[in-house]
């Protein structure tokens, strides 16, 4: 059992399942497949968009403005499709992820190249983007009668039982673990946020990979923008907010180190699944709003400090194991 709680995302799996488990004691048909699906169709675009923050806290940064992004892409697209409505939609599917990522870059280049701390960046960033959004929109909303029929539906569509979202959301999760596993790009972001002096060495332009880091999670949480309005079927200025600050709690629960260079895909996955799990049950139990908010911030913190002993009992470990080896470097000689 004790070598089994050592990867941490099967035991965060196994909290999850005991977590449906407990509820579905308390809320009859909570376990069933029906409902996990609507569960995790619920919980796609926090998915998608705590993926987004992973990329970027892995190089030891952090992105405060994802839920800002998502907002304006969202209107922006949501105003072209009432304005344009014989846009394809696929063009407007582009659009935001291009926007997005465009602001995503503007990040990555005052993180870059005016060397401005990232969370002193994206704080920034965070309110400008949601400026922007009223200005764009003169702080109107845009609703379900104003856009066209395909914009709302498609991520509605079902297929093999599941809508397209949960699709969507399943493709980014594919195509993460791809990028960070078996592109230079993905070992450069673990380089970077797990030893910077050893990846200057080794050739890797830190500045840079950040910058790709946030013109990534920029172009993910444009998607988001889309997925948003489309399935919520409104657009407005306050758009998911704080919504950034469950995106970083998922990454957290997940394991992801905020030092950087530490996680995986799939913790961040349970971790944005367990959230979603919460959020669904706790109002069908009875718990209050108030409370929800309660529990959510206990378990950022327990994990927290679960990630930081960890961090710290595997550094012990490492400076034992070079002690033990200068030893026997010691006695060979």
């Amino acid at each position: 059992m004790k070598s089994l709680l050592k990867h941490r995302e099967i035991a965060l799996g196994l909290i999850v399942v005991l977590l449906i488990g407990g509820f579905a004691t308390r809320a009859s048909g909570f376990a069933e497949p029906a409902n996990l699906a609507k569960i995790f169709n619920d919980t796609a675009i926090l998915i998608i968009l705590a993926l987004a923050q992973m990329v970027v806290i892995l190089t030891k940064s952090i992105d405060l403005s994802v839920a800002a992004n998502l907002a304006l892409t969202g209107m922006a697209v949501a105003m072209v499709n009432a304005a344009f409505p014989g846009a394809p939609l696929v063009f407007l599917i582009v659009l935001a992820v291009v926007c997005g990522a465009a602001l995503g870059a503007i990040n990555g280049y005052l993180v870059w190249l005016l060397q401005i701390p990232p969370i002193v960046v994206t704080l920034g960033t965070l309110t400008i983007y949601r400026g922007m959004a009223f200005v764009l929109s003169g702080g109107a909303w845009v609703n379900a009668y104003q856009m066209t029929p395909d914009f709302l539906n498609f991520p509605r569509y079902s297929v093999l039982g599941l809508p397209i979202l949960s699709w969507i959301a399943i493709s980014v999760v594919l195509a993460m673990w791809f990028v960070l596993t078996r592109t230079s790009f993905g070992r450069a972001t673990y380089a970077a946020g797990g030893n910077a002096v050893a990846s200057v060495y080794a050739g890797i332009n830190i500045g840079r990979t950040q910058f790709f880091a946030f013109m990534l999670s920029g172009g993910m949480a444009g998607l988001c923008g889309y997925l948003w309005v489309s399935r919520y079927a409104v657009a407005y200025v306050d758009v998911a907010n704080g919504f950034e600050l469950d995106s970083v709690a998922a990454c957290v629960i997940g394991g992801i180190s905020i030092a950087g260079g530490i996680g995986t895909v799939a913790g961040t996955v349970l971790g944005a699944l367990f959230l979603g799990v919460i959020k669904n049950a706790l109002p069908v139990i009875g718990i209050s709003p108030f409370a929800q908010m309660s529990i959510s911030g206990i378990v950022i913190v327990l994990a927290v400090v679960f990630n930081a002993r960890s961090e710290r009992k595997k550094g012990r470990i490492i400076l034992r194991d070079r002690a033990a080896g200068g030893k026997a470097g010691e006695i060979a000689a």
